[in-house]
């Protein structure tokens, strides 16, 4: 097994503190202390918002019916379930009520590792908000999390827009975003399904689908995707063969070889198992190849061992 670490390092980015202390109030400061972000609300802070904390029962609470993301990291949930374990939850979380009982407005993973925990009531902090301010606090909570992917993201920064009636640059203001960021996620939106589901699976980057996308045409994008996807094309090399093709110069990348469809979708199921990019590189000739897996830090790494059941020696 090769282990493939990234050539660039990742910048982070802020994540939005002032626009969830503008819907919840200060409360959220220390949590997001040094935060850069200059988004506002239309909601007002609930100045009552300290004095609601209360223990609920786990099973009367339900999920955030505006919660932006679809899918959730196993690994990482099971880590934040044995760190509630021992620590319990440090950070209540923020509810309203309904009619049968308690909707999520912030701390929706927070809650899934508790039951994940097996505990029988979670701290909470009640607020009143309505339907708006679900949807705006879900995803000022959730639109700079790393583990967002692309796809989630997109559909997200969408939503606000029309549901608020928002221009992006409205929009981005708003969310204290870079309106080229809001607009970049828009536009894979009209890519084809398969790109997409290839995105969300990381099996291309938002660096490709963006260089993807100034294809003229859905069948020349997806036979790209599928060639940058089988040959692990950089997003260089993929700009490069998009210039050539707009140019009237299409070439084909001489050492790319179309997978097996078994290889390719095995490489999926890796991806969805490990959580991180996989490329089988089999050779026909001697039934011999080699599996890649890629990882972007050491705690990524650990991570992967662990799941290998390969114990790491001190």
């Amino acid at each position: 097994m090769e282990a493939k670490m990234s050539e660039t390092k990742k910048v982070k980015k802020p994540h939005l503190g002032r626009g969830l202390e503008a819907l919840l109030g200060p409360m959220t400061k220390q949590i997001h202390n040094g935060d850069k972000a200059e988004a506002t609300s239309k909601f007002p802070p609930d100045p009552q918002l300290r004095l609601a904390q209360n223990e609920l029962s786990i099973d009367r609470i339900e999920a955030n019916p505006y919660q932006p993301r679809t899918a959730w990291d196993d690994q990482q949930l099971a880590d934040l379930a044995q760190s509630i374990k021992e620590n319990g939850i440090i950070q209540p979380i923020i509810v309203r009520k309904n009619t049968d009982g308690y909707e999520i407005i912030a701390g929706e993973r927070r809650y899934r590792a508790a039951c994940m925990a097996g505990l029988d009531k979670v701290p909470v902090l009640e607020r009143k908000a309505t339907d708006d301010e679900m949807l705006e606090l879900a995803l000022v909570e959730n639109i700079h999390r790393t583990d967002l992917n692309p796809i989630e993201r997109a559909r997200a920064y969408k939503r606000f827009i029309e549901t608020f009636n928002l221009s992006q640059t409205e929009a981005a203001k708003r969310l204290g975003e870079d309106r080229t960021v809001i607009v970049n996620h828009l536009r894979i939106l009209n890519l084809p399904t398969d790109i997409k589901d290839m995105l969300s699976d990381q099996a291309i980057s938002m660096g490709h689908a963006r260089a993807i996308l100034a294809l003229p045409s859905d069948d020349l994008r997806r036979k790209l995707a599928n060639r940058a996807m089988a040959g692990r094309l950089s997003v260089r090399e993929v700009e490069r063969l998009v210039r050539k093709h707009l140019e009237g110069k299409s070439e084909k990348p001489a050492s790319v070889k179309e997978k097996d469809v078994h290889i390719v979708d095995l490489e999926r199921r890796l991806q969805t198992l490990l959580g991180t990019r996989v490329n089988i590189k089999p050779n026909k000739r001697n039934h011999r190849g080699r599996i890649i897996i890629d990882y972007h830090s050491i705690d990524e790494f650990d991570r992967l061992t662990e799941q290998m059941g390969l114990a790491v020696e001190e």
